[in-house]
């Protein structure tokens, strides 16, 4: 690098029309977010649940994985992230969703998204829950083609214990996986911000979790375009 390459400004780019610049930066950001939407208005199917390990599709393609309480909001922010209502079941009985749900994403087939069984509902049954762990615990560890998995956490409540078990789990099987805020517009912008600084100030400590956090609200939409960008660099870098 030469002397004057030491310290040098971001290039500006000169977007015309009268508007003020902008650097490389911010447009590679911009295009990126473009990019993520454009492919999640293309096709996006549901393939298959799997009850079992057996059950799982051929793994030819790279899988972003979706984990959470069973009340964060997985189902809702799945519909909002592919802007299809109805692809992701939701119901008002949390735990209902007790396989690993596939759907692909692009025609070609670009990746997949794997919607898995919520963690931590205390009413479910403690066979089915137990059921639910092994087909979780066993995917996490075994599937080679997972990039990534997206951990929700309802930024009402913040990291619960269950929560801190999942991300021990999730280090130890060498597993990466970024932290994402639901229901973000279900408080103060001011407490929101102080969720995301503990959050983030917790996931700092756990060697798998990824630097950055999103902070999302599937109603109004908050975050979404950041989450589909996010998600396709996970599983297309």
């Amino acid at each position: 690098m030469s002397d004057d390459q030491i310290g040098a400004k971001p290039v500006i780019v000169d977007v015309g029309g009268g508007k003020p610049p902008i650097d490389a930066e911010e447009k590679a950001r911009r295009w990126a977010l473009e990019d993520a939407r454009r492919i999640f208005t293309g096709p996006i199917e549901f393939l298959k649940s799997a009850p079992g390990l057996e059950f799982l599709p051929d793994p030819k393609v790279p899988e972003i994985a979706f984990a959470g309480r069973s009340n964060v909001g997985k189902s809702s922010l799945l519909n909002a992230l592919t802007g299809r209502q109805g692809l992701a079941r939701t119901s008002n009985t949390p735990g209902r969703t007790q396989e690993l749900n596939f759907f692909e994403v692009g025609d070609p087939l670009s990746f997949r998204l794997v919607d898995m069984p919520g963690y931590g509902y205390a009413e479910a049954p403690k066979d089915i829950v137990r059921r639910w762990q092994n087909l979780v615990f066993d995917y996490l560890r075994g599937r080679a083609v997972l990039k990534r998995v997206l951990l929700l956490i309802d930024a009402r409540h913040g990291i619960k214990p269950v929560d801190g078990d999942i991300m021990d789990l999730l280090d130890k099987a060498a597993v990466s996986y970024q932290v994402v805020l639901t229901k973000g517009d279900k408080i103060k912008p001011t407490e929101l911000a102080a969720t995301l600084a503990k959050v983030e100030e917790i996931a700092r400590k756990h060697p798998a979790a990824f630097p950055s956090l999103l902070a999302t609200s599937s109603e109004k939409g908050t975050g979404i375009l950041e989450l589909q960008a996010a998600v396709v660099a996970a599983a297309l870098s």
